[in-house]
């Protein structure tokens, strides 16, 4: 059966990462979809005809964001065998990603949100959401810690410290942005590091 309509003149995975890098650059309301349709290559109703709405290519940047630039930090929580190692390897991956030469210097997570229309309420849930797994994500890790034997923190506790590493992976993304280096950064993970046997202590 012959194919309906013109074939696409574009890459759909590279217009995705030029959508990405601008995104990134801009931010979610700072960012127009003329000023996509430009970065892109391709007519804004290309755009809506292969993504969808502004917010649809925004969430599937997202996802390509957490499958790229947010992987190296979930990665080094999976593969380090005590909770301690992985945690300093989440910090030190997370800084290794917001310094890079070739990308702006903050987690897209923490600081593309938008933050003023009332319509753009369902983006910055998304985000939340987003920013709340990482939450999740750190305290499982703990849970799992706790379980094998390597932790003996209550599960209270364990909720505490998973929110304050949380907090320093934010805050990581924060002094990027505003010029921290990231030998500055791995200064702010030793000190995070050192607090680890206090916040883990069992009570």
């Amino acid at each position: 059966m012959a194919t309906r309509g013109r074939p696409r003149t574009f890459d759909p995975d590279i217009a995705l990462r030029q959508a990405l890098d601008l995104f990134w650059e801009r931010g979610y309301e700072g960012t127009s979809l003329n000023d996509l349709a430009q970065a892109m290559g391709i007519a804004s109703g290309s755009i809506y005809a292969c993504f969808g709405s502004k917010e649809d290519l925004f969430r599937k940047v997202m996802a390509l964001y957490g499958a790229t630039s947010g992987e190296p930090p979930r990665r080094a929580l999976r593969e380090h065998p005590t909770a301690r190692a992985a945690i300093q390897a989440m910090l030190r991956a997370t800084a290794d990603q917001i310094t890079g030469p070739d990308t702006p210097h903050y987690c897209m997570l923490i600081l593309a949100a938008p933050t003023g229309a009332v319509e753009n309420h369902p983006v910055r849930e998304f985000l939340a959401d987003r920013r709340r797994d990482m939450h999740a994500t750190i305290k499982a890790r703990l849970t799992q810690a706790r379980t094998d034997g390597d932790l003996t923190t209550s599960p209270d506790t364990l909720d505490a410290v998973a929110r304050y590493y949380t907090t320093v992976v934010q805050g990581l993304s924060i002094q990027a942005r505003d010029g921290a280096t990231r030998a500055d950064l791995e200064t702010v993970i030793t000190c995070a590091m050192a607090a680890w046997d206090t916040l883990t202590s069992a009570p």
